[in-house]
């Protein structure tokens, strides 16, 4: 863990961090704010897509529901990404030896991978001209199922890191 902490040290001391800190409170609350919100965009679109890959709404075709979630996903994705980074740069320091930092991190790499092994699925590739059926289905499903939970931890962490 020390080489974490030189780490957060580093990144807190870094041109980024104190442009953060001297936007004051009032821009680390926007910062924030636009943080949650991107965090709502992408939860609420994945939480949308997992439920229709576990088989909610499946009269809805899935290239149909992929085309409005995953816009969505990924702009709020990296709203909440490039915002976060900005708030963890203001204070850095102060999450060491924090294990939520940790386990949100850490959730957050396995949801990224399970996005990745799911778009080279070739049910995946497949869903804009025909329904996922058989062992295609049952693989996007464990997608959705892995989904929901390492995104739900990454949340869950992200939340608890205040309370440490």
């Amino acid at each position: 863990m020390p080489a974490l902490v030189e780490l957060l040290t580093e990144f807190q001391a870094s041109p980024l961090g104190g442009a953060v800190r001297a936007l004051g409170g009032w821009g680390y609350a926007v910062i924030n704010l636009f943080h949650v919100v991107g965090i709502a965009v992408l939860a609420g679109s994945v939480l949308l897509l997992d439920l229709r890959l576990l088989g909610w709404r499946r009269h809805i075709p899935l290239g149909h529901v992929t085309s409005l979630t995953l816009p969505l996903a990924i702009a709020g994705f990296l709203c909440a990404a490039i915002t976060g980074i900005f708030l963890l740069s203001a204070n850095a320091s102060d999450y060491a030896g924090n294990p939520f930092l940790v386990i949100k991190f850490f959730c957050l790499l396995l949801a990224l991978i399970n996005a990745w092994w799911a778009s080279h699925l070739s049910a995946w590739k497949n869903r804009q001209h025909s329904e996922p059926v058989g062992h295609g289905k049952v693989a996007l499903a464990r997608s959705g199922f892995i989904s929901l939970v390492c995104w739900g931890a990454v949340m869950t962490a992200g939340r608890l890191i205040g309370y440490w």
